[in-house]
């Protein structure tokens, strides 16, 4: 009989997580590389990361922040604005420490206003991605103000995913975060080159999490939490062992100040505990035989980067959560603050 209280998985990687930036930077870089081996690294900054040259020195300031002997890769992406170069795009493709792009709506989340207004104006980038190989990452929601917030991603893909699609065949896109039945049945009936990532939080919460004896705004993020027929859509999705659904935290950290506030930021801490709470959706529907799959191996395979060697492991021990974390001499509430989380990382 499998032991059921511990499991070992090849050590995985984060497909999706902000790192920051300055003295912050170093809380999440110790909790991400306790887990992870390699990070793609958002660049929503102010200013964004824009350029290989900023790419290249935000990769120098988290590199420098690591704690000793420890292994964990940062994988730098560009912002797309209307603005970016084809000349720009080249480069990043050539370059080792760039692994993709990332394009935000403009308005869409945190520090997107930079983003991208139509996606007519990035075309002629986004060609030269798809010829050299370059994947795109996208924030995919709609950002009209006369739009439910629950509906963006949903109208996202029907009326500008679904057409670039089309018109670029053989370009890689990540649909970043997804969050609906509509995003899981997207990149299923898709080609091999469209995946999407999908969050600790969204697979183990429904809206209703929101309004949990009164306004939560620790589990206010964007994409918005959903309806539980979308959250089960997600955890079938990333339990059936389809390649093209892998992991990717999301986990945004704002300072408890600009969360508890007449108008919050949007974002959840996860990095101090992701790969736990994962092991705890996947344990939910007696799938931790698939958890190695798409924590450690599809991520890897669609990048078209090595599988790690190195292992870690898990064992069903609950643990309480802090009630906060130092974060660059502010505090961070993380995801289940003073609560408990069902796995615990031990040594292999």
């Amino acid at each position: 009989m499998p032991d059921t209280n511990k499991i070992t998985l090849i050590q995985p990687d984060d497909w999706h997580l902000h790192l920051r930036d300055g003295p912050q930077t170093r809380t999440i870089v110790e909790h991400a590389a306790q887990q992870f081996h390699r990070a793609v690294i958002m660049p929503n900054l102010l200013p964004p990361i824009t350029r290989v040259a900023d790419a290249q020195a935000y990769h120098s300031r988290i590199l420098s922040l690591l704690p000793p002997d420890t292994e964990f890769q940062p994988l730098m992406t560009l912002y797309l604005t209307d603005n970016t170069s084809v000349a720009e795009i080249k480069k990043a493709a050539q370059s080792p420490i760039v692994h993709a792009v990332k394009m935000y709506p403009a308005g869409a989340t945190t520090n997107s206003d930079a983003g991208v207004s139509d996606i007519a104006h990035v075309m002629d980038s986004l060609k030269a991605m798809q010829d050299n190989g370059l994947p795109l990452l996208v924030h995919g929601e709609v950002t009209r103000d006369n739009t439910d917030v629950f509906d963006r991603e949903a109208i996202f893909i029907d009326e500008i995913l679904a057409p670039l699609t089309q018109k670029l065949p053989l370009l890689k896109i990540v649909l970043e975060h997804i969050t609906t039945k509509q995003g899981v049945d997207f990149v299923i009936n898709a080609n091999d080159n469209i995946a999407a990532t999908i969050t600790p939080h969204h697979l183990l919460l429904n809206r209703n999490a929101l309004f949990q004896g009164g306004i939560r705004p620790h589990h206010y993020c964007l994409p918005i939490l959903k309806r539980e027929e979308h959250r089960k859509a997600l955890l079938n999705a990333a339990t059936n062992g389809n390649p093209r659904f892998f992991l990717g935290t999301d986990s945004a950290p704002h300072i408890q100040s600009r969360k508890e506030n007449p108008c919050g930021c949007a974002g959840i801490y996860s990095s101090h505990a992701a790969i736990a709470l994962y092991a705890e959706a996947f344990d939910s529907v007696n799938a931790l035989d698939k958890l190695e799959a798409f924590a450690s191996c599809h991520g890897a395979e669609f990048y078209g980067l090595p599988i790690n060697s190195n292992k870690i492991t898990l064992y069903r021990d609950a643990w309480q959560v802090p009630d906060s974390y130092d974060f660059g001499g502010e505090i961070v509430v993380p995801f289940r603050a003073s609560e408990k989380v069902q796995w615990k990382l031990g040594k292999p």
